[in-house]
């Protein structure tokens, strides 16, 4: 990165509990994901995998306003002509992309929307404060929830991720509904879902570390089949079910406002 680039990442690490925190700073932008954002997350857990003094990290983001908010729109990400190939910017931003086997807690406040869900489906468990809302936009705008919706799915009823996916913009759920479908393991008063978050975090980084990165890639092998099977399909259904750049940016300008939160 520039030197005179922004910091859109802060981490900040405690090496007498070895717990890491690692913030999206681009509360501006609603935390949202642009290139470099993308990159800098990519780098982190790769600094992770080699910092032994570091044997838990809490994920959130910066502000009161969201957690993430998936891919920034003014990103320019070229595509190949061809249906089979895909580039996606954030194929490899959650840490299990990374070959990241250390623990990983999302503390979730505001908005979790759309891309948010890769770096939620990588995560050990969410802690959610109440303010916290999840949706997933893609179909209101043209697009197919594909990666998000197989994430998705590794956390909650079928039937959720679909209703979540095929609603896009028009309903969210709550921390508690998040909560009672699987995705969400802790429900916190406002403001308090990264303290709740260090806390675990603080218990895990204190058990033998070998012990719990057996154990965090032992869950994770139970998913791992299906889920590379399922993101296998990902990229031919973007290829074939996205509307061009255009028309997409037609749909998201005439959004309609308002939404319904069960």
């Amino acid at each position: 990165m520039d030197a005179g680039a922004p910091v859109t990442l802060r981490t900040e690490v405690d090496r007498g509990t070895g717990v890491a925190v690692l913030t999206l700073d681009r509360p501006e932008k609603l935390n949202a994901l642009d290139l470099a954002t993308a990159d800098g997350l990519k780098a982190a857990w790769q600094e992770f995998r080699y910092d032994d003094t570091v044997r838990a990290i809490v994920l959130t983001g910066a502000g009161g306003r969201a957690f993430c908010t998936g891919l920034d729109r003014s990103a320019d990400v070229p595509q190949p002509g061809s249906p089979y190939m895909v580039d996606d910017p954030l194929a490899a931003v959650g840490p299990k992309a990374g070959g990241l086997w250390k623990p990983v807690i999302a503390a979730v406040n505001g908005m979790a929307c759309g891309g948010a869900f890769y770096l939620l489906g990588e995560s050990e468990f969410v802690v959610a404060d109440e303010s916290a809302t999840f949706f997933d936009p893609h179909t209101t705008y043209g697009m197919v929830s594909a990666y998000e919706s197989v994430y998705l799915a590794q956390r909650m009823p079928p039937g959720e991720v679909a209703r979540m996916a095929l609603m896009g913009t028009a309903e969210r759920i709550s921390a508690r509904r998040a909560y009672e479908v699987g995705l969400v393991s802790e429900v916190t008063p406002p403001g308090e879902a990264v303290t709740a978050a260090v806390r675990c975090a603080d218990v895990i980084a204190s058990c033998p570390t070998e012990a719990v990165q057996g154990t965090v890639r032992a869950v994770w092998a139970a998913r791992e089949a299906a889920l590379t099977a399922a993101l296998s399909y990902a990229p031919h259904l973007v290829s074939l079910g996205n509307l061009p750049a255009e028309r997409q940016a037609g749909l998201f300008g005439a959004r309609r406002p308002g939404f319904r939160t069960r």
